[in-house]
């Protein structure tokens, strides 16, 4: 499995670009994202750009991602974490609704 991480662009030399990481900058590959300026956002994964994303995605990202390392080291206090999904029921996406209901 290939987790992609966010990283927010520096700065761009011709298809790659300096990008910021919690843990410092690397060099990314953003031939597939060429539109990519600095202060945007990209998801990452094996050194390659694939996509832009908004802060917001970024933000909640990350945040899952720190949520996992904190449960892998046994922490159980992550539900500051996940924010926008504390309180509310989960919903099924439309394509696993059954047929005949969907609206629940």
């Amino acid at each position: 499995m290939c987790i992609g991480l966010p990283m927010q662009v520096v700065a761009v030399d011709g298809f790659t670009a300096r990008c910021a990481t919690h843990d410092g900058e690397q060099l990314v590959d953003i031939s597939l994202v060429s539109d990519a300026r600095p202060g945007d956002w990209v998801m990452v994964f094996l050194g390659a750009a694939r996509e832009v994303i908004s802060a917001e995605t970024a933000r909640v990202t990350l945040d899952a991602l720190q949520a996992l390392q904190l449960a892998m080291r046994g922490e159980t206090h992550i539900d500051h974490l996940f924010a926008d999904l504390v309180g509310r029921e989960p919903e099924l996406p439309e394509f696993l609704k059954p047929n005949g209901d969907r609206s629940a």
